[in-house]
C-alpha cells in the first residue's frame, strides 16, 4: 500500500525523547533529569531557577542514572543547602555537585545506590552490593555528605524501598520484601529506631505481609504514617499508626492512586501546607487531585493533562509532576492548588506535528475469551483518509505495567501515515485493580496472548481494521507476547519484538536479581516441560507470519542470546526474518541513531506486509 505522505520523520520521532522526569521543588526552584538521545542517551540533571532560567548541571560525560534493580529509578537529590547529590552510570558512585559544577565522590564503586533523601547531613538511600560469586544484597544505609563509611539500618531483606524519616528524625520507614514476590504481589511497610541502633534492631512491621502490597510511605506526623496498600484490591490511601493500629482509608474507590513501583524514588502523593495531599488516582491514566484526609474529599484539578508519572513534589500550595495528555507530551508542570493555574516548564517534544496529524485514544473495552480487555484505540489520523485501513496491536513491557495516553510520536508516526494503532492492556496489566493484574499469574503466554489475539480478531469484526493487515509489535515482555501470538496465531501478518523474551530457562538463569523469581509468578516454578509449553522458542515451528527482530547488544535485563535464538530458529525453517542488533545499546534505545534506525527498520518492514 503507498502509505500517506507524514510530515512526521522518524528523526522527529527519535529525537524527542528527552524524557523529563524525578521533580524536586524547593526555594522557587525545580530540578528534574532529561536524558540527551543526541549525546549518547546519557542522562543530566536541570534546575529552573526563581527567574524561569534554566541550566543543565551536568555536562557530558556525566550520566545521572542509577542501576539498582537494573531499572534504576530517581537517581539524585537535592540537599537544604541546593547542592545536588547524584549517582553516576559509569561508576554507580554517589557525587556531590557544588556550586562550582565540580561533581564530588563520597562512596566507593562496589555499590549502586537509589531511593535518596537528604535528612541531618547525610543521604539515606538503598544500597545494592554485588559479590564477586554473583550474591546481591541490599540494605538502607546512611553515607556521610562529606564523605566516610556509610551505616546500616535496614538488612536481612531483600529488597528495600521508600526510606522516610519522622519529622522529629527519631523513627526510619521504609518497604521491604523478598524473593519470589515482586513489590505488586506482598510487601512489609517497617518502621527502625534511629536512637542510636542500626542493623535492623528495634524494627517491626506495621503493615504488609505475602498478599499485601503496602508501597509509598510518608509521615504524616512523628506518630502518624500515609501509605498505599491494596487490602481492598485497589491500590488505595492509608493512614496508620506506627504499631498498625487505627488503619483508615482515606478515600475508599476501586481506583488505583499509585503505579507499579518498577523503578525506586516514585511518590504518587504529596502534602499540602493546610494538611491536604496532592494525591493520583484512577483507572489507566492517573489524574491529579487534592485529597482531605479528614472529610475524604477529593477534587480533581482542572488542567489539560489527563495522566501523570507517579511522581510528585509540593512546595507550597503549588505541585510539580509529569504531565501528558493525548496531544500534550510528557512536560514537567507546576500547579498552583488554590487557583489552579498551570505551568508547563519542559516538554518532551519541543516541537509538535500539525495536530491534524496526531491521533486521539479511544478507550475500548474487547470481548476476551475470560474477560473483557482494556485498550486504547487510535485510528489512523490524517487530513485526509479513505478505505479499511492495516493495524498495528502494540503490546507494552512488564508484563506488570500498562499503556497510557501520553502523545506517543510512535503512534504518530504510524498513524499519519494511514496505519492504525490498538494499545493493548492484557489481563496483567495495572491501572484496574489486583484482580485484573492477577489474572496473568501462572498464565504468561496464555491470557497476554490470548487477549492479544482477541483484540486483533475485534479489529476485524468491527470493520475497523483489514483483517489481512493486522501486525503485532512490543518489547520486552511485549517482545514475548509478540513471538507467543505469532507462534499461537496465524491472525497476523507479521509481528515486530524489541528486545523480547523467547525461552525461561536462559532468562532465569541469566537475568538480574529483581525479576530472577519474578517467571514463577508468571509461570511456575522452572520446569523445562512446563516452560516448552509457553516459550516462544519451543512453539517456533507454529510461526509463518515474517518477523523483525531488534536488540541491544549491552542489555543486562534479556541478554541478546533471546533474540538471536529465535531468529535463528526462524531463519533455519526458512521464515523471513531481519534481525538488527545495536552495539551500546541496553533495555530500551536510548541514542537518536538506535532509534532512527529501528523505527526505519519498521516502517519498511510494515511496508512489506501491507502492500
Amino acid at each position: 500500500m503507498p502509505f500517506w505522505p507524514s510530515p512526521i520523520s522518524t528523526r522527529d520521532v527519535a529525537g524527542s525523547g528527552v524524557r523529563p522526569g524525578w521533580p524536586t521543588a524547593r526555594d522557587g526552584r525545580v530540578w528534574w533529569t532529561e536524558d540527551r538521545p543526541d549525546e549518547g542517551g546519557r542522562t543530566t540533571i536541570v534546575r529552573r531557577a526563581a527567574d524561569g532560567t534554566h541550566r543543565d548541571l551536568l555536562p557530558a560525560p556525566w550520566c545521572a542514572r542509577t542501576r539498582v534493580h537494573e531499572y534504576g529509578g530517581r537517581p539524585y537529590a537535592v540537599t537544604p543547602a541546593g547542592e545536588v547529590v547524584f549517582a553516576n552510570l559509569k561508576d554507580q558512585r554517589l557525587y556531590v555537585l557544588g556550586e562550582n559544577g565540580e561533581p564530588k565522590p563520597i562512596t566507593d564503586e562496589d555499590c549502586r545506590y537509589a531511593d535518596l533523601l537528604v535528612h541531618d547531613g547525610q543521604v539515606w538511600c538503598v544500597r545494592e552490593r554485588h559479590a564477586e560469586d554473583g550474591k546481591v544484597t541490599r540494605a538502607i544505609v546512611s553515607i556521610p555528605l562529606d564523605g566516610g563509611e556509610a551505616r546500616e539500618w535496614a538488612t536481612g531483606c531483600d529488597f528495600y524501598a521508600s526510606p522516610a524519616i519522622s519529622p522529629d528524625g527519631r523513627h526510619l520507614a521504609y518497604v521491604c520484601w523478598n524473593h519470589p514476590r515482586m513489590p505488586w504481589d506482598g510487601t512489609e511497610l517497617r518502621v527502625t529506631r534511629l536512637s542510636g541502633v542500626s542493623g535492623g534492631q528495634g524494627s517491626w512491621t506495621v503493615r504488609g505481609g505475602p498478599a499485601e502490597s503496602v508501597l509509598a510511605p510518608a509521615w504524616k506526623d512523628d506518630s502518624r504514617l500515609y501509605l498505599v496498600s491494596d487490602s481492598s484490591g485497589w491500590w488505595n490511601l492509608y493512614e496508620v499508626g506506627l504499631q498498625g493500629d487505627d488503619a483508615r482509608a482515606l478515600h475508599p474507590a476501586e481506583e488505583e492512586f499509585t503505579a507499579p513501583p518498577w523503578r525506586l524514588g516514585g511518590m504518587p502523593y504529596a502534602p499540602l501546607p493546610d494538611g491536604r495531599l496532592a494525591v493520583l488516582h484512577g483507572r489507566g491514566d492517573l489524574r491529579l487531585g487534592v485529597l482531605d484526609p479528614g472529610s475524604g474529599t477529593l477534587t480533581n484539578l482542572d488542567v489539560p493533562h489527563t495522566g501523570w508519572d507517579a511522581a510528585l513534589a509540593t512546595e507550597g500550595t503549588s505541585v510539580v509532576g509529569i504531565g501528558y495528555a493525548a496531544t500534550t507530551p510528557r512536560s514537567v508542570v507546576t500547579v498552583d492548588t488554590t487557583t489552579g493555574e498551570h505551568t508547563p516548564l519542559k516538554r518532551d517534544v519541543s516541537t509538535l506535528p500539525d495536530p491534524a496529524y496526531l491521533p486521539i485514544p479511544r478507550p475500548v473495552r474487547v470481548p476476551g475469551p475470560q474477560a473483557d480487555v482494556h485498550a486504547f484505540l487510535y485510528p489512523p489520523h490524517a487530513p485526509a483518509t479513505d478505505g479499511t485501513p492495516p493495524y498495528v496491536i502494540f503490546v507494552h513491557g512488564g508484563p506488570t505495567a500498562h499503556a497510557d495516553t501520553a502523545l506517543d510520536l510512535e503512534k504518530a508516526f504510524l498513524t499519519s501515515r494511514g496505519i492504525g494503532v490498538l494499545d493493548v492492556n492484557y489481563g496483567g496489566s495495572t491501572g484496574y485493580g489486583r484482580a485484573y493484574r492477577d489474572r496473568l499469574r501462572g498464565q504468561w503466554g496464555l491470557v497476554d496472548v490470548e487477549d492479544t489475539v482477541a483484540a486483533a480478531r475485534w479489529l476485524a469484526a468491527e470493520g475497523l481494521a483489514d483483517p489481512g493487515r493486522i501486525a503485532v509489535r512490543g518489547g520486552s515482555a511485549g517482545g514475548w507476547t509478540v513471538m507467543a501470538a505469532c507462534c499461537r496465531s496465524d491472525v497476523f501478518a507479521g509481528g515486530v519484538s524489541y528486545y523480547g523474551v523467547s525461552a525461561l530457562g536462559p532468562l532465569v538463569a541469566h537475568t538480574h536479581d529483581f525479576e530472577s523469581r519474578y517467571v514463577e509468578a508468571l509461570v511456575g516454578p522452572e520446569d523445562p516441560q512446563l516452560y516448552a509449553t509457553r516459550e516462544p522458542l519451543a512453539l517456533v515451528d507454529g510461526v509463518t507470519c515474517p518477523m523483525l527482530l531488534l536488540q541491544g547488544l549491552d542489555d543486562p535485563v534479556v541478554p541478546p542470546g533471546q533474540s538471536a535464538a529465535f531468529a535463528d530458529a526462524l531463519s533455519e525453517r526458512g521464515v523471513p526474518c531481519t534481525y538488527l542488533a545495536f552495539e551500546g545499546e541496553s533495555h530500551g534505545f536510548r541514542r537518536t541513531e538506535t532509534r532512527a534506525a529501528a523505527l526505519a527498520a519498521e516502517l519498511a518492514f510494515y511496508q512489506q506486509l501491507f502492500s
